[in-house]
């Protein structure tokens, strides 16, 4: 399946939106719309951090197992997911690319190393529906760092 990018630019220098990103924490802040009752372990920052959620949705059980395995400041900050009790399996990618005017591009790509057996069924379904709360969720990045 191909994979889904969404961008934002943020009026703040990729050195401070780079930090706000490293702490795993700081993510419910703008992923909380879709991601509720988050628990972090492991270190705070950096490769390492993890943390769980779970889907908002009503009734919903399906939890999301999250860990950043690669970090490169202030450029990128990678974290690999484990959703639907194993059957997913996602890397979801945070790039940012310094703009002349002192802001940052902000783009974050989620690819699926393994899909659920109902997301594999209609592809481009699954890509709109994952799109549109990623969209979301970068839009309230950029809310929350003006």
């Amino acid at each position: 399946m191909k994979p889904v990018t969404v961008s934002v630019v943020v009026p703040r220098p990729a050195e401070e939106v780079y930090d706000f990103l490293d702490l795993l924490a700081n993510h419910a802040s703008f992923l909380d719309h879709f991601l509720v009752d988050w628990k972090f372990s492991g270190p705070a920052r950096g490769v390492g951090a993890k943390a769980e959620a779970r889907a908002s949705a009503p009734m919903s059980q399906d939890w999301t197992d999250f860990e950043v395995v690669e970090s490169e400041r202030p450029k990128r900050i990678v974290e690999e997911g484990i959703g639907l009790k194993g059957k997913r399996r996602t890397r979801g990618t945070y790039t940012l690319e310094q703009l002349p005017d002192g802001g940052t591009e902000v783009s974050f790509e989620l690819a699926w190393l393994e899909a659920a057996r109902a997301e594999r069924l209609c592809p481009p379904l699954t890509r709109a529906f994952i799109k549109r709360p990623n969209g979301k969720a970068m839009r309230r990045l950029a809310k929350h760092l003006a």
